[in-house]
């Protein structure tokens, strides 16, 4: 059953993230950002009315009301719950082996917090100009004609998020590029960016594929973390996000 303070911890946690985030540069930015962390760590499905869903609930959900992709349900949907000029939040729902690809959130902070399933999420920094270009001395990986720019980025983590996992956060300049992938089943993470996406304002999201040499045989991964290479790309084909209404408490 859905706990009695439901509806007042999603709107507390609105509320903290709009007095922590209308002044990141403040002296308190610090212990602000540490309460929403922690107001955050106690959100759970049932607050919002969410349930974990089967392989074939997201194909129902779209039947009974979604928005029509061609027939096709789309990978990721975004339930949206309320945005200001200084943060956004909504719900991602991933259906079983989806991806978010590895994506970029230009000077923004964000918070990821998982309401069900298993997240795979790889974690990655752009290195400032002066290590790049240290690093450039080594030419990226050989790509396809006609590819996107490359940067050299520090690879540094690649972690399992459950319900019972502290949130993801990311900064303008730690952990600022992220892979989400879902694993094991459907899944779904409670998103807070800040400020929003806003390509007028230079926060425009870029796509990028990691550029690796085949891994031989027999051998373990790579360890983290590591400096890499990244290509940008345009958003994948296979990849694309539908719209669902938020069933959750009012913001």
């Amino acid at each position: 059953m859905p706990r009695d303070n439901m509806a007042s911890l999603i709107q507390r946690v609105a509320r903290q993230a709009r007095i922590t985030f209308r002044s990141p540069a403040g002296p308190a930015f610090g212990e602000n950002l540490h309460q929403l962390q922690q107001l955050l760590d106690e959100v759970r499905a049932e607050d919002l009315h969410l349930a974990p869903r089967g392989p074939s609930a997201a194909a129902a959900a779209a039947a009974g009301g979604g928005i029509p992709w061609g027939g096709v349900v789309p990978p990721v949907s975004y339930m949206h719950i309320c945005e200001t000029e200084s943060f956004s939040m909504g719900v991602f729902l991933l259906r079983s082996g989806a991806c978010i690809p590895l994506h970029d959130h230009p000077g923004m902070n964000g918070m990821l917090k998982v309401l069900y399933g298993t997240l795979r999420i790889a974690c990655m920094d752009t290195l400032p100009p002066a290590a790049a270009a240290a690093a450039a001395a080594a030419p990226p990986p050989s790509a396809a004609a006609g590819s996107g720019p490359c940067h050299r980025a520090l690879y540094r983590s690649r972690q399992h998020y459950t319900p019972a996992s502290p949130p993801c956060l990311l900064s303008p300049h730690t952990d600022n590029l992220h892979q989400i992938d879902a694993v094991d089943g459907p899944a779904a993470f409670l998103d807070i960016l800040a400020p929003p996406y806003d390509p007028q304002h230079g926060r425009d999201c870029h796509y990028y594929c990691l550029l690796e040499g085949p891994q031989p045989a027999g051998t373990e991964p790579p360890g983290l973390p590591r400096e890499v290479w990244l290509m940008e790309t345009p958003q994948a084909a296979d990849f694309w996000c539908g719209g669902e209404p938020y069933p959750g408490p009012r913001v």
